[in-house]
């Protein structure tokens, strides 16, 4: 794959990401060091041009050596763009080229920064970000070999000074009335304060107006520092960049997988796992008066469906009803595919009656709508529902019965504290109240569980109907609702 530059948009850093080869990233990261290194001769190549005018501020005798070194660097690294992509499956050969390409731009930039003159933000742009960059597009443990080492270079580069050694520096000082001899590395720091102070002495007040701006243009010290700010600048917003993008394609992954584990493929309604946190949750929310019904939906002989139409006809017949079931509900149900051909509708904050004309609503919609499998073959499907209302004084029973349960825990704890320390204060049934209700686990299965039962009575009356379970428990067709609460109680341990 021939590696270009040109739209490294949000698309493209994805599939480099994850579905480019290990040798077209690794050419692609070379690419980036041709980049980089281009800017640097560019530099070279301004000095050039400029030099009676910035040559009192660099050693010209040691820029054209370097202008070659860095024009050596950057034609290997642009044949290493080439030769990378061209890498097949042998991943041996590929590791070894890796590791040529890591340690040579490591070798590189740490000349750079300390013959160009030592910048703490050269150096944390392309000691940190460098390394983030390079961990996104080839193998992780060769960079950080590489970035401790570059560490144990920049240390060596800060001791070697106090030793005596003189490193080559491109920097130079032009005010010869200053009486320093040499000049080092070690006294960099030193420099720069003394070309302050001369800078400021220039303007008359310490200020700077537009008349003298082309005096603190040609100062030592603005020359260099533009140079680390040219050196640093581009690469920092590139790597800021990169990573904003990166953090883009992670969000955008998070949601997909969000998105694949809350909502079901076929149908685009709420999974099942997903529908039954959504349902739970809102039994937590619900507020007194609020009745709390639940909707179990099958359709009727859908096997027959897969067998005479097939299972492409029979999943079309899910997207419709799901469809269906989206469209004629307001967004505060909770609409979800329970398995199968069955759904899970819950209506908080609806009293039975209201969910009873809701429910009928949903089987006729069904019951009229017409499959059109094409131009020649349509059918009609049919829906048995099961309905049950959880009313607001039931709900607020068990509610009342877990605080019961939470209230003598917290009792025997606050007295087991009061034992050992006698500065607690006494917890007061104020406190109590303001305690957190945590709901059983098992309420929401309760709660499908009687509506199901409602849903295979509807199916024994013959299938497309609407069975109330309230109903079926008031008649005594099921257990009658005391001992439904009783039930409730003993299952919820409270």
């Amino acid at each position: 794959m021939a590696v270009s530059i040109h739209r490294l948009d949000y698309k493209s850093l994805s599939e480099i990401i994850f579905e480019w080869r290990a040798a077209d990233r690794a050419s692609l990261l070379a690419l980036f060091m041709v980049m980089e290194v281009s800017l640097h001769w560019l530099w070279c190549l301004f000095v050039w041009l400029w030099q009676d005018t910035y040559g009192t501020y660099v050693d010209m005798g040691l820029l054209y050596p370097m202008w070659i070194g860095v024009t050596l660097i950057g034609l290997f690294f642009w044949w290493m763009v080439g030769h990378l992509a061209h890498i097949k499956n042998d991943d041996k050969y590929l590791h070894q080229w890796q590791i040529v390409l890591i340690t040579l731009y490591s070798v590189y930039i740490a000349v750079v920064i300390l013959v160009m003159g030592h910048s703490s933000f050269v150096s944390g742009v392309s000691l940190v970000g460098g390394a983030m960059l390079g961990m996104m597009l080839v193998r992780r443990r060769y960079i950080w070999k590489a970035f401790i080492g570059h560490i144990t270079v920049i240390v060596l580069v800060s001791l070697v000074p106090y030793l005596g050694i003189d490193l080559p520096n491109l920097r130079q000082l032009t005010f010869i009335s200053i009486p320093l001899d040499t000049y080092s590395y070690l006294t960099y720091s030193e420099t720069i304060s003394i070309e302050n102070a001369m800078a400021t002495s220039i303007f008359q007040n310490g200020t700077l107006n537009w008349e003298n701006l082309d005096q603190l243009r040609l100062s030592s010290a603005f020359f260099w520092r533009s140079t680390h700010l040219y050196l640093a600048l581009p690469k920092a917003i590139f790597i800021v960049y990169m990573f904003r993008t990166l953090l883009l394609i992670l969000d955008n992954g998070k949601n997909e997988i969000l998105k694949h584990a809350n909502q079901d493929e076929l149908t685009q309604l709420n999974s099942r796992r997903y529908g039954l946190t959504q349902m739970k949750q809102a039994i937590m929310t619900a507020t007194d008066k609020q009745d709390f019904s639940v909707i179990l939906l099958d359709l009727d002989l859908f096997k027959g469906v897969n067998d005479n139409y097939g299972h492409e006809v029979g999943d079309q017949v899910l997207r419709e009803v799901g469809q269906s079931l989206s469209s004629a509900l307001t967004d505060k149900a909770i609409v979800s595919r329970y398995g199968g051909e069955e759904f899970l509708i819950v209506l908080p904050d609806t009293k039975h009656d209201s969910a009873m004309v809701i429910t009928e609503q949903l089987r006729q919609n069904i019951a009229q709508r017409v499959i059109k499998v094409d131009t020649e073959l349509s059918f009609q499907v049919t829906a048995s529902l099961g309905l049950y209302t959880l009313t607001y004084v039931e709900l607020a029973r068990i509610k009342q019965g877990c605080m019961t349960t939470a209230h003598t825990n917290n009792s025997k704890s606050a007295k087991l504290k009061r034992s050992k320390s006698q500065k607690n204060k006494p917890t007061t049934a104020h406190n109590l109240d303001m305690l957190p209700i945590q709901l059983p686990s098992n309420i929401c299965q309760y709660l499908i569980s009687t509506a199901d039962k409602a849903l295979y009575k509807a199916k024994d009356r013959g299938r497309n109907q609407v069975v109330s379970a309230n109903d079926l428990l008031a008649e005594g067709h099921m257990v009658n609702a005391t001992s439904a609460t009783n039930a409730t109680k003993s299952r919820y341990g409270t």
